[in-house]
């Protein structure tokens, strides 16, 4: 699947930092929220932007590798969390609810049948990927489903409700494994600082997980491509979140990226398109084990800092209002020439 990825209206760049330099202020004293205005002006190709509708777009999928214990959650608990995100009560829930965002629930590759009448959208490829210890997580053409299908979620977001601003998060038994695979691959980081706690391990528990990607690694036989080792490593639920985050890219939408294991996604998608990091806003720096070093391998600084390992999105929709009070910055404050204040700079 092609995505046709625009470079952003970096030829605004002047006029929107004059703009921005003459709001009534000493110069570069809103500091983040300056440099914020200045990229989504230029992603929105205007001098006054704008933030429609948020969507957080959370895809579930299960992974192969929890059968080599990887990790402390159990594949069950990816369905019963996301039956719980469709009830309302799950940490994603509030900070949608508090921060004005959609949730928006897709079953990517769960391991269990989900009832129909929850509010989930059925966009399942396989019941949970295959175990990538022993053979390709997923299929070629099970990549390129997941590609289609986490762009056609966007679409139908963006035609639906005009948004042009949105976050994906996830859930899935076993992603951190994936991502740092994903990490390792496409960045050269060593392996092992590419891999932490997940949703709880010990130090024994993370030996443990080094061993088992160490040895995934070492039987790798699949071919020398971003696609190939995507496929063999990777989750549903990822490869769905790359699609759409391509896809929003391509639509002109504010991509803002959660927490490790979307970092890591927006990386791989950054090796397939790299113009995609122009529409990245990255939400907050993660308490995993990793994301620190990832975050730098990519040249990107994260808005937030709080400790989060949470994943769903939750990190990205906590910096949204931030993102908001860039693009009221540059809207709603006066310039020295609309009002009597003396230029003090």
């Amino acid at each position: 699947m092609k995505f046709d990825i625009r470079q952003v209206h970096s030829e605004l760049a002047p006029a929107l930092t004059d703009k921005i330099d003459n709001l009534t202020k000493p110069k570069g004293s809103l500091g983040r929220l300056e440099e914020l205005a200045l990229r989504i002006g230029m992603i929105q190709g205007t001098l006054s932007p704008e933030l429609r509708a948020p969507h957080n777009v959370l895809f579930a999928a299960d992974h192969g590798i929890i059968d080599e214990g990887v990790s402390v959650s159990p594949k069950e608990v990816t369905w019963q969390q996301l039956g719980h995100f469709s009830k309302g009560g799950a940490g994603i829930n509030f900070l949608c609810e508090q921060h004005g965002f959609r949730l928006v629930l897709v079953d990517a590759g769960v391991d269990y049948d989900i009832p129909s009448g929850h509010g989930i959208i059925d966009k399942k490829v396989r019941r949970s990927t295959r175990n990538f210890l022993h053979e390709a997580a997923m299929t070629s053409e099970e990549f390129e489903v997941c590609l289609r299908r986490g762009a056609e979620v966007v679409d139908d977001v963006h035609a639906s409700t005009g948004c042009n601003v949105i976050s994906f998060g996830e859930m899935g038994s076993g992603n951190t494994s994936a991502s740092s695979m994903w990490m390792h691959l496409f960045t050269g980081i060593d392996l092992k600082d590419c891999i932490g706690a997940g949703a709880g391990l010990n130090s024994e528990g993370v030996r443990h997980k080094y061993d088992v990607l160490s040895s995934a690694l070492a039987n790798y036989s699949g071919e020398d491509t971003v696609e190939a080792k995507m496929a063999w490593f990777g989750g549903y639920e990822m490869v769905m979140a790359v699609g759409g985050m391509l896809r929003a890219a391509e639509l002109g939408m504010i991509v803002i990226v959660d927490g490790f294991i979307m970092t890591s996604c927006m990386l791989a998608a950054s090796k397939l398109c790299p113009a995609v990091m122009d529409y990245a806003i990255f939400g907050h720096q993660g308490d995993e084990s990793g994301h620190k070093l990832m975050l730098s391998a990519m040249g990107a600084r994260a808005l937030l800092h709080l400790d989060l390992r949470l994943g769903e999105g939750s990190g990205a929709v906590c910096a949204y209002p931030i993102i908001e009070s860039a693009v009221r910055m540059i809207n709603r404050m006066d310039s020295f020439s609309d009002v009597e204040v003396t230029k003090y700079f």
